[in-house]
């Protein structure tokens, strides 16, 4: 019993044994016949090196290069708005006209008041220039025309005084016509005809802005001020007075006129660890408004022989990125590197290649470290007429 059980058990070993066997052979087969076939075609591509610039953006607001609140300086009713709200007014256009009927009879009672302490005064002045000869003569008393003196002084005074209050209303008088300071863009209305105004205080009436230039604040790190700084020290002269900035509005496209930086913030704001800082945009036909959200984009440095792929060369998994190098033999070696800004459709590569070296750029899925490929020249990567600013700055 025990001998047969042995002879059956031997007999299920072999029969494993010889499966394994076939399996293991079968597998070499097929692995020789993979091997054996011919390389698969691949699109490669050959390492570019040149001179890339690194573009830095910074997004931020527009404002008026002059901002001008207007408001009602006299208290009174609103005759009328004399201006089409959002259109452009020069200076010494009316913009409002205050009802200056209550301010025409301030001024003349002023003017009367005037005219009675100026008829004091001269009465003054002759009683003060006939008791002066008496007086020396001791026809008159000391104390007369001591007395005539003190009026003469006081009268005087009181002239004075009607004068002041004779400009002060022909000044509210002036306020009541009420007309633009500046060439600009004059914005809605805040207030309508038949409205109270300046009663207490200064009513904001509208607000006419500069636009041409047209001012764009940014804040930027203290780290990328740094490069900010050293970027217009290289182009020499003043600080950023030679490097242009270009202004991308909030639909994509680029305003035509490049820009200066205007000013530098003194200091950097501690509670957001940013430094302010204005460009200025020629803006002569008056699209851009205070108010839009816009990126301003300028170049911060120049990478200086630069190793370029093209994008669709790169693999990423997990961050870590890598290219399939096409070597020796036409073998195949997968390679981690580490990636820089993009450049249009390349891509910098900033460590782990070497100049020359070529990269594959189409048939990646199919390739495994070692195999062995059959690589066609991909087209001539884009030169272009200049760099194309990279995605993703800053």
């Amino acid at each position: 019993m025990h001998e047969r059980r042995r002879r059956t058990f031997l007999t299920h070993l072999a029969s494993l044994a010889l499966v394994a066997v076939s399996a293991l052979g079968l597998a070499g087969c097929k692995k020789a016949a993979q091997q054996a076939g011919p390389p698969p075609d691949v699109v490669v591509a050959e390492v570019v090196q040149r001179d890339v610039p690194v573009y830095m953006e910074v997004v931020g607001q527009t404002r008026g290069s002059q901002d001008v609140e207007i408001r009602a300086r006299v208290e009174g009713y609103l005759d009328r708005v004399a201006f089409s709200e959002g259109s452009f007014v020069r200076k010494g256009d009316l913009l409002y006209q205050i009802d200056p009927l209550p301010l025409q009879a301030a001024l003349a009672a002023a003017k009367a008041n005037l005219a009675t302490a100026q008829a004091r005064l001269e009465k003054a002045n002759t009683d003060v220039a006939r008791l002066r000869p008496l007086a020396e003569k001791q026809a008159v008393s000391q104390r007369e025309l001591d007395n005539a003196l003190s009026a003469q002084d006081a009268n005087r005074a009181q002239v004075d005084a009607n004068r002041a209050a004779v400009e002060k209303a022909t000044l509210d008088l002036g306020y009541t016509h009420i007309t633009a300071p500046l060439n600009g863009l004059v914005g809605t209305t805040q207030v309508k005809a038949g409205n109270l105004v300046g009663r207490g205080e200064s009513t904001l009436l509208t607000t006419v802005s500069q636009i041409d230039p047209i001012l764009f604040r940014a804040g930027i790190s203290e780290a990328d001020y740094l490069r900010f700084a050293k970027r217009f020290v290289e182009a020499g002269g003043r600080e950023g007075e030679k490097v242009p900035i270009e202004l991308l509005l909030a639909d994509g496209t680029v305003h035509p006129h490049k820009g200066q930086v205007d000013a530098i913030e003194r200091a950097v704001d501690p509670t957001t660890g940013t430094l302010a800082i204005q460009v200025a945009f020629p803006n002569p036909q008056l699209v851009v408004r205070p108010g839009q959200y816009g990126r301003a984009r300028f170049v911060s440095e120049v990478k200086r022989g630069a190793l370029l792929v093209p994008q669709r060369a790169v693999s990423e998994l997990q961050n870590l990125y890598s290219l399939a190098v096409v070597g020796e033999g036409n073998t195949v070696k997968f390679r981690n590197v580490k990636v820089g800004p993009r450049v249009g459709s390349l891509w910098v590569i900033e460590d782990g290649l070497q100049p020359g070296e070529t990269v594959v750029v189409e048939g990646l899925q199919r390739l495994r470290d070692g195999i062995v490929v059959s690589p066609k020249a991909a087209a001539a990567m884009p030169q272009g007429s200049g760099p194309q600013p990279p995605t993703g700055t800053r």
